[in-house]
């Protein structure tokens, strides 16, 4: 492919830009057009939109689809006194799956998706490329310029504005931000927890309904069974036993929706009445605090419509959209009205009420159906779980831990070793605690409705910094999500001493995690910009330290984009030598669901030719993953080398004013190269250097530097740099990691010792370090360590 130079001028920064630039004398690339488009809105066609909301229905729904097996349990755990508190129970359930999942979850809270991810997380990185509310300040204008970073510009006097500026007037308003996106991720983690254990003995507990006889223990036993061959199949992946979840959870609604129409004929049709709304204020007014605090158990009727918007990812939101109102939503209101019409007729009847309500001659293959549907959404909240941490991980919120990649197709669907026997640990110490549905219940439905709370919250802000909406559209819909969910709060609250306040430990746990991991984090990182040094500095260090170049290349692993780390600096004083080659590697999350291949890495060169040192940014997305087949060095070579090369090309048309190799000041410049070699380039920052004092290294670029007269050097120039470089490469490539220990002041109180000293330094310890993630051989490693006080 032919290529030429075009030589532009950036408006915004009053600068040159150099931007390599395709001719028309061929067909653009298939693959970079079809890049261009990947984020954009498809449409698909009514086949192939059947298809995949068939697919998303054992993804997405398992979790919701499993409530009727436990919702009248938890709602009368004492027993039904009037069959009329049953049909205000069924309207009450009608209205919030109405207003709830249908209304707030799949017609708006799903459109606020970050290019098909949902999540808290998810709405987080919306927010943060709308507003800089980051915690750690590590972007830069250029990621702005990414595939996947769409985000929209408004007025500076409109809502959007105002909002951006008060969110960003302090830092304690970013931190609140923050806290509230953890908490309804730690939640969510509960319900993780909570969900198989529930699902599961709700399912087993159909063998007792047939064996009166059969002790709890034996019922609690099988749970047990069934959660430890789950969560021992999770290393397979989703991705090769997916193909049935689908099936499985089709097969469900339509027995659920079918029992449900059998029963209403049968046993009372009169509980259709349950649709007018007068019936919940009858059951209020009838039930007093007792129907108040029942509204616990009819919580739990949607549940997993977090989970839906969280497994959001493989769907387009037109197939949710129509699973879930063309089978989702009718089956659960005609199984649940089902049920009501039974429990008219069979008061006693409460504690096993969904499978008392099935015909003896179906009851064995309902029983089969029911187990492997509570599997499936348990796993599906599982799988969930381990995304939301992922992501967790890469906004630096949570320890270092391994995550395998299950699906060469999928790129979301993961598995983390060390989460998923915590989980279940966890869920089993659950089960056979409680041995009942009831307090499990109670603590589900705590989880549910914080977790809603949250995303409640964050929606506000998205509908204001992100869809410019009206504030009085704003009003409505903050309105009518708070009038249920606090009511569905202030009953939860009545049941925290009865099963309740495990999530609240659990979560509590977790965000003393996540939040002390990702204190200690940001303090290394304002560590190591503010003790950053000066490219004045560290040329000016050579001869009075009698610095030398020895063979190799050295890559120097730092959190910083810009300036010269400390481990650097520490490192070369203490040891007065470098190699011939020195590459600063940055790798960095943007608040982007992924990062193209091809515009991940951004480099530059620090310093004059002859000191041979470059700038290397890797960027990925919270969903990317560091993994073993990436070849991540030998990727950062190659667009290395593609650097040199089209920097060789370019210096042939500069301006010498502008760019200069030996001058006082150098302006540096960045390209987002590909493996193709498209690059896209803009100015980064302005190195400031000092005169060319360091040891210049002995290649042989300087005996057969060739000058045009224009006073630039020629293209053989490229090719003995090049040569220089790869036997560099060669002589062994060095992998330098700072291995940086946080301690907290002696004058700090109690608290900051505990979180700094103990907290964050076990959690240290205990994660995997950067050099396994990082894929380095262990003779390549060489660690620098230093210690500073917070």
């Amino acid at each position: 492919m032919a290529s030429g130079i075009e030589f532009e001028e950036d408006s915004e920064n009053k600068g040159s830009m150099w931007v390599l630039d395709q001719k028309l004398d061929q067909p653009m690339d298939e693959e970079a057009g079809r890049l261009r488009n990947m984020y954009r809105e498809k449409k698909f066609s009514a086949v192939l939109l059947l298809r995949l909301a068939f697919q998303s229905l054992g993804v997405v729904y398992g979790d919701l689809g499993t409530s009727p097996l436990y919702v009248f349990y938890n709602t009368f755990p004492r027993g039904i006194e009037d069959p009329e508190d049953v049909v205000g129970a069924l309207s009450l359930i009608i209205y919030s799956l109405t207003l709830i999942p249908l209304l707030k979850y799949i017609f708006v809270v799903c459109r606020a998706n970050d290019n098909g991810q949902g999540g808290t997380f998810a709405l987080y990185s919306l927010l943060c490329r709308h507003a800089k509310i980051n915690t750690i300040p590590n972007q830069h204008r250029t990621d702005e310029e990414l595939t996947t970073y769409s985000r929209t510009t408004f007025h500076e006097h409109s809502y959007a504005a105002k909002t951006k500026r008060w969110l960003e007037g302090h830092a304690s308003r970013k931190n609140m931000l923050l806290i509230l996106v953890l908490v309804g991720t730690c939640m969510l983690i509960g319900d993780g927890i909570l969900t198989p254990a529930i699902s599961v003995l709700s399912a087993a507990g159909g063998i007792k309904v047939d064996h009166p006889g059969m002790s709890n223990e034996i019922v609690v036993l099988v749970a047990v069974v069934i959660l430890v061959g789950l969560f021992s199949m999770q290393h397979y992946g989703t991705d090769r036993v997916g193909w049935l979840f689908a099936p499985i959870v089709l097969l469900w609604f339509l027995v659920i929706g079918g029992i449900g129409i059998f029963n209403i004929w049968k046993y009372d049709s009169s509980v259709l009445k349950a649709f007018s709304p007068v019936y919940i204020y009858r059951y209020f007014k009838r039930g007093g605090r007792d129907g108040w605090t029942s509204l616990g158990g009819i919580m739990l009727s949607i549940t997993g419509t977090e989970a839906l918007f969280a497994d959001l990812a493989h769907f387009p939101v037109s197939a949710v959209q129509l699973a879930f109102t063309v089978v989702v939503f009718p089956c659960l209101l005609l199984a649940y009205s089902g049920q009501a019409a039974y429990l008219v007729k069979n008061q006693d009847h409460v504690v096993d009420a969904f499978y008392r309500s099935i015909p003896d001659s179906i009851y064995w293959p309902v029983f089969v159906v029911a187990t492997a549907a509570a599997i499936v959404a348990s796993q599906a909240t599982i799988s969930a779980t381990f995304s939301i941490i992922k992501q967790a991980l890469a906004l630096g919120c949570f320890p270092r831990v391994k995550v395998v990649h299950t699906s060469k197709k999928f790129l979301g669907q993961i598995y983390i070793p060390d989460i998923n026997w915590v989980l279940m640990v966890l869920c089993i110490a659950v089960t056979a605690g409680f041995k009942n549905q009831s307090q499990i219940g109670n603590a589900y439905g705590t989880a549910v409705v914080i977790v809603m709370l949250a995303t409640t919250f964050l929606m506000i802000l998205i509908m204001l910094l992100v869809w410019r909406c009206h504030w009085l559209l704003v009003l409505i819909f903050t309105g009518l999500s708070l009038a249920v969910e606090c009511t569905y709060f202030s009953a939860v609250l009545f049941k925290v001493d009865q099963g309740g306040w495990v999530p609240l430990v659990i979560a509590a746990a977790f965000l003393i995690i996540m939040y002390v991991w990702h204190y200690g984090t940001v303090k290394r990182y304002e560590f190591e910009m503010h003790s950053k040094v000066s490219m004045a500095w560290i040329l000016g260090l050579g001869p009075s330290l009698g610095l030398v170049r020895v063979p190799g290349i050295g890559l120097v692993y730092t959190e910083l984009a810009s300036g010269v780390p400390h481990i650097f600096s520490h490192f070369i004083t203490n040891l007065p030598a470098i190699h011939s080659v020195v590459v600063f590697v940055c790798v960095k999350y943007l608040p982007v669901y992924t990062v193209p291949e091809e515009e991940r890495f951004l480099v530059k060169r620090i310093g004059p030719k002859n000191f041979h040192m470059f700038r290397c940014v890797a960027r990925y997305g919270y969903k990317d993953l560091h993994k073993k087949d990436d070849d991540f060095e030998k990727k950062l070579f190659d667009n290395l080398f593609m650097f040199v090369r089209l920097e060789s090309m370019m210096e042939g048309c500069s301006d010498s004013d502008e760019y200069s190799l030996y001058g006082q000041t150098e302006q540096s410049r960045d390209c987002l190269l590909n493996d193709n070699g498209n690059t896209n380039s803009s100015n980064l920052d302005l190195t400031i250097s000092s005169v060319d004092s360091i040891v210049p290294v002995k290649s042989p670029l300087h005996a057969s530097n060739t000058v045009t007269s224009s006073g630039h050097t020629s293209n053989q120039t490229e090719g003995d740099e090049l040569e220089f470089m790869n036997n560099c490469r060669s002589a062994g490539v060095v992998h330098i990691l700072g291995n940086t220990v946080v301690r907290a002041r002696r004058d700090s109180r109690f608290y900051k010792k505990i979180a700094v000293d103990y907290i964050y330094a076990f959690l240290r310890k205990i994660c995997r370090e950067n050099s396994v993630i990082f894929n380095v051989p262990h003779e390549s490693l060489l660690n620098v360590g230093q210690i500073f006080y917070v």
